[in-house]
């Protein structure tokens, strides 16, 4: 594919067959394709070959012969002819000579595309090319054979000096195609920075890994590496895939994954994620996800299908395209018609004919999307969020409300000890109380049996179901449970521990807040988003949270079920309103799904992050106004390219048509034109995370 008609064309004939969906992109030369069983892959590479095109593309050149072929020997046919100083005897038959060359082998690829399209009934920029080129190389040859122009002594018409015979264009033929050459070389170049993250992002994972069996290591490629197996990951290595670490301590560099550049301290029985590399002390994981069911595989793949798609405010440009060349087509005959019917003479008829076919450029409107999504969904990962889709894009713009849940969002999901309030000897009842927690599955018992280093052990241990558990430790009957007239306070669970039937102390276990909560608020209200709180927690633990990160009481709603969650985004949405929803558990599945624009956090559920448009890979609620900000960003360059797209077709027609434009000029500008569209894009390399008072920038 050559344009973004090619891209269109291909697209209408696969979408042809009974049960396909394909979405074409024409900035990386690629096809999404969903088809029933009835179709098989040669059926869809015969219905892109009756297109015109093939589904392979071929090898790139290693070096661009027939660009520099063009720039040699096209440059001094555009000197010969501006410059009547060197303009000899004959140099007419000498700018032949040079520009044939030009116009046969670099221009080639335009004139075989355009003969391929031909057979097929169709047109595409190639056949704008290849008819302007074609006309000036061939006009000029017959003025010389058969005109006045091959006469020795005769000059160029720019010339003021001496005869001048009839015009030749033989430096529009040569300057034209060098100009078109080195634009495709530049665009294509841009375009491959433009995709470099996800390369990048693909080139993370690691190559071999130190597996433990039988006792022995041995290293083996990664893709023999099975769910269950044991591998080590020593200091500088990449960490093969996801797992819970079985032994050792270290710290490890998570920047590639989830944007955060402190590094996650991490040891036994914690959580690890193949790409992240580990920065200091030796580790053996037990892996629980490999191939392509790691977080990494799972990140590229999401952001290679938001690359393929398409925005809505793509279709316009598309379907624009698709009609292009046609109408520039009709256009160009009816230029060389006026200017023939006014008496200007056949030159001026010319020269502006040429201009127009030249001048007209779908490319800029076909990369105006794709490119910018490249970036963008590239960038996006490089931070820690994963763009589902194009179409997210205009949910972001519009959105308006943001409805947060609390366990696992606004706060870290993990009960924690937070105060010990002694009645009689503290410490003591809560190493005691540790002893009992440490049998215990539940999460507040969890969060007792972890605020101490080595809980002592427990015998004679019974769980009492809603009550707490009790046991006897280090000879004591101890108790640990609901206190007889206490309840939760603040949005804490107070426990209290009853040692020999005494109460030594009471703890009070909450699930913390995270730090970002009220930095990720505010930024969230300077965005425009109105933040509520929906959780299924009871009221007092809803209004802590809610007055920790800045949520007015009205917006606070507590016990809510799923089906209650998704009634408060359905009401606020026929309130008018435009909804995003951020959440991490299967219960936010719904509203997720509901919702305008879907957050999930990369630490929830499958669930969770299925049904959401954005996701945030370090499950951090901070990372959501960056999302939002880089959606927004995205969204404003496809609306620019599309502008000056359009923009730059409706002003320089007019102007090639009217003669006000010389062809090789008009080449030099449709060349730049895609150019500046793919570098507009690629200042989205630049965007910068929303910044978190007190973390690094």
């Amino acid at each position: 594919m050559t344009c973004g008609s090619c891209a269109a064309r291909v697209e209408r004939k696969l979408n042809k067959l009974d049960g396909v969906s394909a979405t074409v992109n024409y900035a990386t030369e690629t096809a999404a394709v969903t088809y029933p069983d009835a179709v098989s892959v040669p059926d869809l590479v015969a219905q892109v070959e009756a297109a015109g095109y093939t589904a392979e593309a071929p090898e790139p050149d290693s070096f661009p012969w027939r660009l520099v072929a063009a720039v040699v020997l096209g440059l001094p046919v555009i000197l010969l002819a501006m410059v009547p100083g060197w303009q000899f005897d004959g140099w007419q038959w000498v700018s032949l000579a040079l520009a044939t060359p030009v116009v046969a082998y670099s221009g080639w690829p335009f004139h075989a595309a355009a003969l391929k399209n031909l057979r097929h009934g169709a047109t595409t920029m190639d056949t704008l090319i290849s008819l302007g080129t074609l006309a000036a190389y061939l006009w000029s040859v017959w003025a010389l054979v058969f005109g006045s122009a091959g006469e020795l002594g005769m000059r160029h018409p720019f010339s003021f000096t001496g005869p001048a015979g009839d015009p030749i264009y033989l430096e529009t033929a040569a300057g034209v195609t060098a100009f078109l050459l080195a634009g495709r070389y530049a665009e294509a170049r841009a375009k491959r920075t433009a995709g470099s993250a996800l390369r990048e992002l693909l080139a993370l994972g690691a190559k071999d890994v130190a597996v433990l069996r039988d006792g022995r290591e041995s290293r083996v490629p990664v893709s023999e590496l099975t769910v269950g197996d044991v591998f080590v990951v020593r200091p500088g290595e990449t960490i093969a895939a996801d797992g819970v670490v079985a032994d050792g301590r270290s710290a490890v560099d998570v920047s590639r994954m989830t944007g955060e550049s402190v590094p996650a301290e991490v040891g036994p029985g914690d959580a690890v994620v193949g790409g992240c590399v580990n920065a200091s002390g030796r580790l053996t994981v037990r892996a629980t996800r490999v191939g392509r069911e790691t977080q990494l595989a799972r990140m590229a793949q999401l952001v290679a299908e938001a690359q393929n798609g398409k925005a809505p405010v793509q279709r316009l440009a598309d379907e624009i395209s698709a009609i292009f060349v046609p109408v520039v087509l009709v256009l160009a005959v009816a230029t060389l018609a006026g200017w023939l019917a006014s008496g200007a003479g056949a030159t001026a008829a010319f020269t502006a004919a040429v201009a127009v076919l030249i001048i007209a450029c779908p490319c800029a409107l076909g990369l105006a999307t794709p490119t910018a999504l490249l970036v963008g969904t590239g960038r996006g990962a490089q931070l820690g969020i994963l763009i589902r889709g194009p179409e997210v894009l205009e949910s972001t713009r519009r959105v308006d409300t943001i409805v947060l849940d609390k366990t696992g969002t606004l706060t870290t999901g993990v009960m924690t000890l937070v105060a010990v309030q002694a009645v009689t000897r503290g410490n003591e009842a809560l190493r005691l109380a540790a002893g009992v927690e440490r049998a215990s599955e539940h999460p507040i018992a969890a969060a007792i049996a972890a605020a101490v280093d080595d809980p002592p052990p427990v015998t004679d241990f019974v769980a009492l179901p809603g009550h707490g558990a009790r046991g006897t430790v280090d000879g004591h009957t101890v108790y640990v449970g609901r206190p007889a007239e206490a309840g939760p306070t603040n949005g804490t669970t107070t426990v209290a521990v009853v040692v020999d039937g005494e109460t030594w102390a009471l703890l009070d276990v909450a699930d913390a807040p995270r730090e970002s909560g009220p930095d990720a608020v505010r930024a969230l209200r300077k965005l425009g988003l109105t933040p509520w709180l929906v959780t299924g927690d009871g009221p007092g633990a809803a209004r802590h949270v809610a007055d920790l990160v800045g949520i007015d009481p009205e917006h606070t709603i507590a016990g809510a079920l799923p089906t209650d969650k998704v009634d408060v985004v359905k009401k606020l949405q026929a309130d008018g309103r435009i909804v995003a929803v951020a959440g991490d558990g299967v219960n936010d599945a719904a509203a997720l799904a509901q919702a305008d624009l879907g957050l999930a956090m990369g630490t929830g559920t499958d669930a969770a992050i299925a049904a959401a448009d954005l996701t945030l890979v370090s499950g951090d609620l901070a990372k959501a106004p960056t999302a939002i900000r880089l959606s927004r960003a995205t969204l404003g360059i496809i609306r620019g390219n599309l502008f000056w797209a359009f923009a730059y077709n409706v002003a320089a027609l007019p102007l090639a048509g009217l003669g006000l434009l010389n062809p090789m000029i008009a080449g030099a500008a449709m060349a730049l034109s895609s150019v500046a569209v793919v570098l507009n894009s690629l200042r989205l390399r630049g965007f910068r995370a929303t910044p978190t008072p007190g973390r690094p920038g």
